[in-house]
């Protein structure tokens, strides 16, 4: 198998990807009896036939109601995920793959080739056949860095397939479908963006689970942590601003956000674990940078739960997903008013403390200070920095009250242990420490404190994708330089010039990198005569392969042959509408249109290219001094690739097309 897949291994996780799998499967059959029977309630005009399937209507209803809240039971199975070594630690939320059926590139690819390159198809077959394979592997990526990078070749090969075999404006007939992470509800469209978006929306989820599946126990393993979920961010924010108008709930601007916030917000966490893993200083300015941090985080929980209750993505985010942001806010906010209160009873001002220093932290605290006091002189009061402490610890032991009550009202919560054990142990420590200050009139005396300002001096932030890190090979490289052997341009079939050099002047001269081009053409030289034409790529000579090869190559082969005859095969385009900027609209029935824009850029290259001459007679150049001489347009933002090759083509790595994939020339 390919590095970075694993079908055979048997673990939790792929147990569970092969539930999702069979979940999706009754998922659809549902779906599909429910649409047959709407369409017989609409169809009938029997009150009897019509009452039998309003009843039939509710049972699947009913039906898939069930299924979806077993799918949601899969996507909280967070065990299943987390690091095998045993931690006292809220799990973290992973996201589950998308399931996909299986598709068959080769009779598709092997008729465009015939028909759009001209060549035998079948010389490709082996290409074709790894084509599948990496799909097929990328279905079962492994849990590592070796299992992103699979999926990240893949996604980068499918730019180079986007380019070779199709066309902005022809449908090629492959039907691609994918199943919603999250609601099960499968999406098929003759579209290679909704291809390239689902193998993004596992990038970023295989990082979730890599990043849950690190030991939160060490520093190395929550830094780990930290830039698997900023990476998934970076991934699911990448598939947000270059796919758009996405038939899939799991993908739609609106769900993406919410899980950004959700990769972010679980990168936060993990930052501050990562300040709580040697212990916490039972020290002034410790306390006061703890219970900010912590603040920090039960804000971004706090505004990840906000942005899950609301519509369009409130109906399709997992209830328990929702629960647990809930439990985390009031869990940290809670922390946040502990720290605050310890940091106020345990710490009286002493003389030769530093005054000013406390004073600055304590008014940096808050907003703004209760009314009636101020921070110096609460600090110089014992009896005030008790009282307000106090009413801390009491504003902790109602978040905590909260959050251990958030838990229970959700049935996948209560389930996971450890987080029921965190939330109580949590909660005891609270209430522990507030009965040892409790007097009969603190429910009178108390006061309702201000929250606290979060701050943190490790902001998580997104990490963009990084395709160029990863090098990929053309699989389809035979076919020629993809600047020009593109599905946008259109060229005669390769014909055949006979033609001799005479007294060792073959009447043109040669320009461009790879393919090169006939130049400065004498129209009554042996080649004009045969066929030839200024502007023809030549492909072969005497069934030497040339696309590949350089001016220098090209002309070191033609003088090779000396005065025999010489057979070279070359093709034409046939228009330039192509290099026009053009809009496809894409249908699947059932689905949304969906459209792909595609931006095209001059070729650079051409700026750079040296014309030669091979005879050593310059009589005829001067019948074509004033010619037009404009340079042709490339039709994709490629970068230009020119290796040299001796014989046959050999696969060599070629830059990746990651340029077509920003926002700025792919929407999806």
């Amino acid at each position: 198998f390919p590095q970075g897949c694993n079908p055979l291994a048997q673990t939790g996780r792929s147990k569970l990807q092969n539930q999702r799998a069979a979940l999706n499967q009754q998922i659809l059959k549902a779906v599909r009896m429910r649409t047959g029977a709407e369409n017989l309630l609409k169809a009938a005009t029997n009150q009897k036939v019509r009452e039998q399937v309003r009843l039939e209507l509710s049972f699947l209803n009913s039906d898939l109601q069930m299924l979806k809240e077993e799918l949601e039971g899969l996507n909280i199975s967070v065990g299943v995920y987390q690091s095998t070594e045993e931690a006292f630690t809220i799990p973290l939320i992973p996201l589950g793959l998308k399931e996909t059926k299986d598709v068959d590139f080769s009779v598709v690819l092997k008729d465009f080739i015939l028909e759009h390159y001209s060549e035998d198809s079948y010389l490709y077959e082996d290409e074709i056949a790894d084509l599948m394979d990496l799909r097929q592997a990328c279905r079962t990526p492994s849990r590592d860095e070796a299992g992103v990078e699979l999926l990240m070749s893949y996604f980068i090969q499918l730019g180079f397939v986007e380019s070779r075999f199709f066309p902005p404006t022809r449908q090629m007939g492959i039907l691609f479908t994918w199943y919603d992470s999250l609601t099960g509800v499968p999406v098929s469209q003759q579209n290679l963006l909704l291809e390239k978006a689902s193998i993004l929306f596992n990038i970023g989820a295989l990082y979730t689970q890599i990043g849950t599946r690190c030991n939160r126990q060490t520093e190395a393993g929550l830094q780990s942590t930290v830039d698997a979920f900023q990476r998934a961010a970076g991934v699911l924010n990448y598939l947000k601003e270059t796919f758009t108008h996405t038939p899939s709930y799991d993908m739609s601007p609106a769900m993406l956000s919410v899980l950004v916030k959700m990769m972010l917000a679980q990168a936060q966490e993990s930052t501050f674990e990562k300040i709580c893993l040697s212990g916490i200083q039972n020290e002034f300015f410790v306390l006061v940078k703890v219970a900010q941090e912590a603040a920090k985080v039960g804000e971004v929980y706090r505004q990840l739960y906000t942005a899950m209750n609301q519509e369009p993505v409130k109906e399709n985010i997992p209830y328990s997903w929702a629960s647990l942001a809930c439990v985390k806010a009031h869990h940290y906010e809670a922390l946040a008013h502990y720290f605050t209160a310890t940091l106020l009873i345990d710490h009286q001002l002493k003389p030769g403390s530093d005054e000013d220093h406390q004073e600055k932290c304590l008014s940096q605290l808050y907003d703004h200070m209760p009314e009636g006091m101020t921070p110096l002189a609460t600090l110089k009061n014992v009896h005030q920095r008790q009282w307000l402490g106090k009413s801390h610890l009491c504003r902790a032991v109602t978040h905590h009250e909260e959050s251990v009550r958030e838990a229970s009202l959700c049935k996948k919560l209560r389930n996971i242990e450890v987080l029921q054990e965190v939330l109580s142990a949590a909660h005891q420590r609270s209430r522990l420490k507030y009965t040892q200050l409790r007097d009969d009139c603190d429910l009178l005396s108390l006061i309702d404190v201000p929250d606290i300002i979060s701050k943190t001096e490790r902001e998580v932030e997104i990490i963009p994708p990084q395709f160029s890190k990863v090098t990929v090979t053309d699989f389809f490289q035979k076919l020629g330089p993809l600047s020009v052997f593109s599905a946008n341009k259109r060229w005669t079939p390769p014909r055949s010039i006979h033609f001799t050099a005479e007294e060792g002047d073959l009447g043109f001269t040669l320009r461009g990198n790879s393919p090169v081009q006939v130049h400065f053409l004498d129209p009554y030289c042996s080649a004009a005569v045969a066929g030839a034409k200024e502007g023809d790529y030549i492909v072969s000579i005497q069934d030497v392969d040339c696309k590949w090869l350089t001016v220098s190559e090209v002309m070191k082969l033609l003088k090779s042959f000396g005065q025999n005859d010489i057979e070279m095969k070359v093709v034409s385009l046939l228009d330039t509408t192509s290099s026009m900027h053009s809009k496809c609209a894409t249908y699947s029935v059932g689905m949304q249109k969906t459209y792909s824009m595609i931006c095209l850029a001059t070729d650079d290259d051409d700026k750079t290219d040296k014309t030669k001459k091979i005879s050593k007679k310059l009589s005829f150049l001067s019948w074509n001094t004033n010619k037009n001489r404009q340079k042709s347009a490339s039709t994709l933002c490629l970068p230009s690739v020119g290796v040299r090759v001796a014989g046959p083509p050999v696969k060599k790595k070629l830059p990746s097309p990651f340029s077509l994939l920003t926002s700025d020339s792919s929407l999806y």
